[in-house]
Formats: C-alpha cells, sequence, structure tokens
C-alpha cells in the first residue's frame, strides 16, 4: 500500500519521506504556490505524485470548486501524475456522483488512471457501471460513513479489478482498516502537521505489507 502525503517544502521532512518511500499528492492550491512544477526532492531528482481536484481544500475554506485552477493542475503535471481525482462536490453524493461523471469521459480519455470519489449517500450499484482499468474508487465523504462504508467499497474494487484509495487516513487504526478493506494507496496529512507521527505511520504501513505477505 502506497502513502501519500501534501506536498511542502520543507527540507528535512522532504528527506524523511523520501527515505520512507512516501509520494505526493498534489492540489492545485499547492501547485499554485510552487509555480506549477512537479515535486522534485532535495537533490532536484524527480518526486512520484497523484493529482487531487482540489475540491475538498475549497470545501473546508467555505468555497465553491475551481475547475479553472484544476484544468491548470492537469496542464501543468497531469500527464506525470500516478493518477488525477475526478472533480467532486464534497459530503453530497446525490449532486456529485452527477457532477464527477460530467467530468469522467474526459479525463479518462486523457489519462491512464482516473479515480471517481464517492461521497456519502453514494452506493456501489450507482458507481459499479463506471468502473474498470481506467476507473477506480476515491473513497471521500464524512469521517463516519468512511469508516462505517470502507469494506464496502473494497469488496467492490475487489469485484471490479479496479484501483482503490482512501482519503485522510492519519492514524495506525485507519491505515489497518484500509489494508484490511484492500486499499492500493492512502492519503494523510499527519507526517507534515507533525512530523514527529512519520515513525509511527510509516511503521504501520511497512507492519501492515508484511501481514498482508504472510
Amino acid at each position: 500500500m502506497i502513502a501519500y502525503t501534501t506536498y511542502t517544502g520543507t527540507r528535512s521532512t522532504k528527506a524523511q519521506l523520501q527515505k520512507a518511500g512516501w509520494h505526493w499528492l498534489m492540489t492545485p492550491d499547492v501547485l499554485s504556490r510552487n509555480a506549477w512544477r512537479r515535486p522534485i526532492w532535495n537533490d532536484g531528482s524527480p518526486a512520484p505524485y497523484a493529482l487531487d481536484n482540489g475540491a475538498y481544500s475549497c470545501y473546508t475554506k467555505g468555497l465553491p470548486f475551481d475547475p479553472i485552477s484544476f484544468r491548470k493542475a492537469l496542464a501543468a503535471v497531469g500527464s506525470g501524475a500516478s493518477w488525477v481525482v475526478v472533480p467532486d462536490i464534497v459530503a453530497d453524493g446525490k449532486a456529485s456522483l452527477p457532477y464527477s461523471l460530467s467530468w469522467l469521459h474526459e479525463l479518462r480519455s486523457r489519462f491512464s488512471l482516473s479515480l471517481l470519489p464517492v461521497q456519502d449517500g453514494m452506493t456501489p450499484e450507482q458507481v459499479r457501471p463506471h468502473l474498470g482499468p481506467r476507473v477506480g474508487i476515491f473513497i471521500g465523504g464524512s469521517t463516519e460513513w468512511k469508516l462505517n462504508t470502507m469494506r464496502l467499497w473494497g469488496r467492490l474494487a475487489k469485484e471490479q479489478a479496479c484501483y482503490l484509495h482512501v482519503g485522510r487516513v492519519n492514524t495506525a487504526r485507519r491505515i489497518k482498516l484500509c489494508q484490511d478493506s484492500g486499499a492500493h494507496s492512502i492519503d494523510g496529512t499527519s507526517v507534515i502537521r507533525f512530523p514527529s507521527t512519520l515513525k509511527l505511520l510509516n511503521g504501520a504501513v511497512n507492519q501492515m505489507h508484511l501481514w498482508g505477505e504472510l
């Protein structure tokens, strides 16, 4: 399971994350602060990354989604991203799914892997027809809903043989739940906000790998 976190310019944190094998999750607001450049390590070598759409950041600031900045991010770094998150509407599954589907055809035709976000109230039956090798699942939504439905989405991803990512994972307990659900990757901001947590969380990720292999 691959662990992602928000890009930071702090050299000491970047060095620790590179050593631990973490990847970056880029967003339009982070890219705008970094001159729309692809992430690099301290030695100037390219760093692995994925591209989120920035909807959650807008949501936490009380702002509407910014499609212009998202398209600028796609043009700047989309071609090098491991995957791209389809635009969505946070915590409103009823409105989010049709909005995401309005973007999906374009992104699926341009990028090798797009992740369709699932939000509160959405069901596997609604999402199943759109999944496949080029379209995976990004589990968003409220924390309670995410935790209560994660295994359900994990079963769907396995059934459809598609990629599964879980957003906002910041504890060892949730890392284990993600691993048990079959997630291919997770993201969280704890290691950026509190660098001292990296050892614990990275240890949890690596231990889950070991258990999975056994």
